[in-house]
């Protein structure tokens, strides 16, 4: 699109075989509104999405950015998405808020949902929001430090499609199933945490895939049930949970949690929904907000998680979740990021 320019005084770069193109924040963004609004969105909608795609490149985390634009595209064409979608609140009881989704992209329903959740937590020292009717593709994080940084102590839940078999298992049941934690601090950013249940997350098995790599050893197993370290026979088969049982539980605790509590699809609900389109997951968030200041010691808890982390830190090598994301905002502030040239052209020709 001669529209975006490239930035830094730098065409591209060459990473391996792979010729990079570099894009500042701003150029990034406004290729994903531009490419989204040719696709069936209205601007408010491709704005919310962009904005948070936006979020993942400047954390330097590319699963979760421009990456994911083909697949938006690909449920908006499919007639799944709604990219004029207008989410409505319900209040279901003082502390509980249903946010049904219009069938929009989850950073969409995030704008609407994310202050009535903290005026209910700091009203009533916990709140819960059930998001459903939605497709969510992002990262969790996002919500959850926003909401940290309004200092509450944080989580988020959502499911996906069946992609994880469960423990003993060779047939895939469980969406990766991510997890989010933030817990505020004072004067710094919130500690922050975003994990799969699966020993990885899809997106990073999908971008090994495409760049020709190979899988640590534990992440999947092909059609037949056999481990192994090749991508594209995980994508086929299944992959599997961290650590063994323990990943696995959590995975069913998700499932239950942003699935049969909120009233939402189980991960194989959602596929049998896809019908093949090979669209985003269709389902559900529960996103849980507690305001430290009506747990008894507000300034006490604060102050005393600190002792924590300075043991932590104290340790050579170690460091709090999110704080890789916190030195990546630095790099990408100044130099922008970089995605492949392929996926810059992908993007430009999902516009024709």
């Amino acid at each position: 699109d001669p529209g975006l320019p490239l930035c830094n005084g730098s065409d591209d770069r060459h990473h391996g075989a792979m010729t990079e193109v570099n894009l500042t924040l701003a150029e990034g963004r406004a290729l994903a509104v531009k490419c989204l609004m040719a696709n069936g969105c209205d601007e408010h909608n491709a704005a919310a999405v962009a904005d948070n795609m936006m979020l993942a490149e400047r954390d330097m985390c590319s699963s979760h950015g421009l990456f994911r634009i083909p697949w938006h595209v690909a449920t908006l064409r499919a007639g799944k998405a709604n990219g004029k979608a207008r989410p409505r609140l319900e209040a279901l009881a003082p502390a509980v808020i249903r946010l049904h989704g219009d069938r929009a992209f989850a950073p969409v329903g995030h704008r609407f949902g994310h202050v009535p959740l903290i005026e209910a937590a700091r009203s009533n020292g916990i709140a819960a929001l059930a998001f459903v009717d939605m497709y969510h593709v992002a990262a969790l994080w996002p919500e959850v430090e926003a909401l940290s940084t309004e200092g509450l102590v944080a989580f988020a839940f959502t499911a996906s499609l069946p992609y994880v078999a469960p423990v003993g298992g060779k047939k895939p049941v469980y969406g990766t199933n991510p997890m989010s934690f933030g817990w505020p601090r004072k004067g710094r950013p919130p500690l922050v945490f975003d994990q799969a249940s699966a020993a990885m997350a899809r997106g990073e098995v999908m971008i090994a895939a495409r760049d020709g790599h190979t899988l640590p050893e534990s992440v999947g197993i092909d059609e037949h049930g056999n481990p192994t370290r090749d991508p594209e026979a995980v994508l086929r088969g299944a992959q599997l949970p961290f650590g063994g049982y323990k990943g696995s539980s959590l995975a069913l605790m998700i499932e239950l949690l942003a699935g049969p509590l909120i009233g939402d699809f189980l991960s194989i609900e959602a596929e049998h929904d896809d019908a093949g389109a090979g669209a985003a997951p269709h389902g559900g968030e529960l996103i849980l907000a507690l305001d430290p200041a009506r747990f008894g010691d507000p300034q006490g808890c604060m102050d005393h998680a600190e002792r924590l982390f300075d043991v932590i830190l104290s340790m050579d090598g170690s460091r709090l979740p999110g704080d890789r994301r916190y030195r990546n905002r630095l790099k990408t502030k100044e130099g922008g990021f970089y995605i492949p040239q392929s996926l810059y052209d992908s993007i430009n020709e999902l516009m024709q």
